[in-house]
C-alpha cells in the first residue's frame, strides 16, 4: 500500500465501505419485497473499486455485467438511479449511460465484452484516446463472444482492458470444471496481448495493474487481459442456494481475506489514516448507503405508457393499437 498516495487509499476505502453497506441494504430490500432480485458484490469490492478508480471518468467508458455495483459507485454513477434497475423500474436503471460513461446493466453472460471492443474501435476511428474497460466473470470467459472479442481487439490493437473477476464459481460450476489450463490470464498470449494475474482482494494491487493496462492502451499499445482472483462469498443471486454445490469451509477461508478488512489494515499499517479517521469514513459510508436505499425505495413507479416507448425506432400500427387498448383499460 506504500506505493499508492494516501489520498487514493482513503478514496478506495471510502468507495469499498459504501459499496459494502449498500450491498447489505440491497439484500434487505430484496427480502422485504422491494427488489424482485439482487446479485451481491460482497467480497469483490477491491476488484471493482480498484479497477474503476484507475480510469478517467471523462474519457474512458465502462461496460459492466449485472454485478458491478461497487464499480458504478467508484465511477461516479448516480446510485439511486443505478439501483433502480434492481427494483425493475427501468431496464438498465434510470441513470444517463452516455453522461456517466458507464454502460447499462447487462445480464447476458459475456455480453458487455463485444460492446466494449466496438466502442474502443470507434474511439480510435474518432481520433480520441479513451479506453474501454469490460467486466466479465470466469464463467463468461468460456463464452464465444469473449474469445472473438479478445481476438478482434488483439488483431486491431483496440484500446480495451478486459477485466475478469474470477470469483471461483460460474454460478454452481467451479473453475476446475470450466477453465482448461488453470488460468484465464494465460489465454492472453494467444490473442497477442499481455495477461496479468492479480490478487483481486488487494485493492492497491488491482488499481496498479489496471492503471498500467489503461496507460498502455492510451499509448496505442493495444489491449490487456487482467484476471483478478477473488471470491463470491454470498449466493450467486438472492434466489440461489450455494450450500447445494460448495463447501462452507471454503467460504470461511475467503472471509478471512475480506477485502475491506485487508485495506483497512493496510491503511493503518502505512499510516495513511488512523482509527478515528476510518471510523468517520465508516459512518459517512453508512449514511450514504442509507440515503441511496431510501431514494431507490421511494422512487415513483414509471408511467405505464413507457411499455410502448423505445420498442421500435418508428411506431407501428399494431403497437399504436395496443397502446390505445391499454389507455382505454386505464381509463375504465
Amino acid at each position: 500500500m506504500d506505493h499508492l498516495p494516501p489520498d487514493l487509499t482513503r478514496e478506495l476505502y471510502r468507495h469499498m465501505r459504501t459499496a459494502r453497506d449498500l450491498d447489505t441494504e440491497a439484500i434487505a430490500l430484496q427480502r422485504q419485497g422491494v427488489f424482485p432480485a439482487y446479485v451481491s458484490v460482497r467480497g469483490q469490492e477491491a476488484a471493482q473499486v480498484g479497477s474503476a478508480t484507475a480510469l478517467d471518468p471523462d474519457r474512458d467508458f465502462v461496460f459492466p455485467t449485472y454485478r458491478e455495483m461497487a464499480a458504478a459507485q467508484a465511477h461516479g454513477v448516480d446510485m439511486v438511479d443505478y439501483m433502480a434497475s434492481h427494483r425493475a423500474l427501468w431496464h438498465g436503471g434510470l441513470y444517463d449511460v452516455a453522461a456517466s460513461r458507464f454502460g447499462a446493466v447487462n445480464a447476458v453472460v459475456g455480453g458487455p465484452v463485444p460492446h466494449a471492443v466496438g466502442w474502443a474501435v470507434g474511439e480510435r476511428l474518432r481520433g480520441d484516446d479513451g479506453v474501454a474497460l469490460a467486466y466479465f466473470g470466469d464463467g463468461a470467459s468460456s463464452e464465444g463472444d469473449v474469445h472473438e472479442s479478445m481476438n478482434f481487439a488483439g488483431v486491431y490493437g483496440a484500446p480495451v482492458v478486459f477485466f475478469c473477476q474470477n470469483n471461483q464459481w460460474a454460478l454452481s460450476v467451479p473453475n476446475d470444471r470450466q477453465v482448461a489450463g488453470g488460468s484465464i490470464s494465460a489465454r492472453a498470449q494467444g490473442y497477442g496481448m499481455p495477461g496479468v494475474l492479480v490478487d483481486g482482494n488487494d485493492a492497491g494491487a488491482v488499481h496498479a495493474a489496471t492503471a498500467e493496462a489503461v496507460a498502455r492502451a492510451r499509448r496505442g499499445e493495444g489491449p490487456t487481459l487482467i484476471e483478478a482472483l477473488t471470491y463470491r462469498v454470498e449466493p450467486h443471486s438472492t434466489s440461489d442456494d450455494p450450500g447445494r454445490y460448495r463447501d462452507g469451509a471454503e467460504t470461511e477461508r475467503w472471509l478471512r481475506r475480506d477485502p475491506v478488512t485487508l485495506l483497512r489494515e493496510a491503511i493503518l499499517a502505512a499510516g495513511h489514516a488512523d482509527e478515528n479517521a476510518l471510523a468517520e469514513a465508516d459512518a459517512a459510508a453508512l449514511q450514504e448507503a442509507r440515503r441511496i436505499r431510501d431514494g431507490v425505495a421511494a422512487a415513483p413507479e414509471p408511467d405505464g405508457a413507457e411499455l410502448f416507448t423505445h420498442v421500435f425506432r418508428e411506431s407501428t400500427d399494431e403497437l399504436a393499437r395496443q397502446r390505445r387498448t391499454w389507455q382505454e383499460e386505464v381509463e375504465l
